[in-house]
């Protein structure tokens, strides 16, 4: 499967009959995959397609959310990454997904950060603080704690 994927990225054509058949999760995995291989350009192409497709497994679909604003925030689109981790966080509420709402805020506040949105930043950072230690969830207190530390820094 593999080389067919790489064949995809060369041929537009098939590029698009397989968006069309692939399911959602197999174009995320590609996706992730192209990512962590340091091509998040073609990455995003990927997770775009697999939101296209579409699934009903809202859990899926919040974590697709939570990379593309990823991509593009490593991508230096913030504006972009902030729509994505929004939609993450929204769908992860929507969900009753607590692990997710305090990952997705602290997406959220390390690109307002950035953005130099620092108020808002130190809200969704504090929402990130605040669930893991609810969750009693130590690596995400660690992070969060982490993130709004650099908040307060820049």
């Amino acid at each position: 499967m593999e080389g067919n994927l790489i064949s995809m990225r060369e041929d537009h054509s098939f590029h698009v009959r397989y968006r069309m058949e692939a399911s959602c999760l197999e174009l995320a995995l590609e996706g992730e995959r192209l990512c962590k291989s340091g091509d998040c350009r073609a990455g995003v192409s990927f997770f775009e397609a697999a939101v296209q497709v579409g699934t009903e497994d809202l859990k899926t679909l919040s974590a697709i959310y939570s990379q593309l604003g990823n991509a593009y925030f490593y991508l230096h689109d913030y504006a972009k990454a902030l729509e994505y981790h929004h939609h993450d966080l929204t769908l992860a509420r929507t969900i009753g997904d607590q692990l997710g709402e305090a990952k997705a805020s602290g997406n959220l506040g390390n690109t307002l950060k950035v953005l130099g949105n620092f108020d808002e930043a130190i809200v969704c950072c504090q929402r990130h603080l605040d669930i893991s230690r609810e969750l009693n969830d130590k690596v995400g207190e660690a992070r969060a704690l982490y993130n709004l530390g650099n908040v307060y820094h820049a």
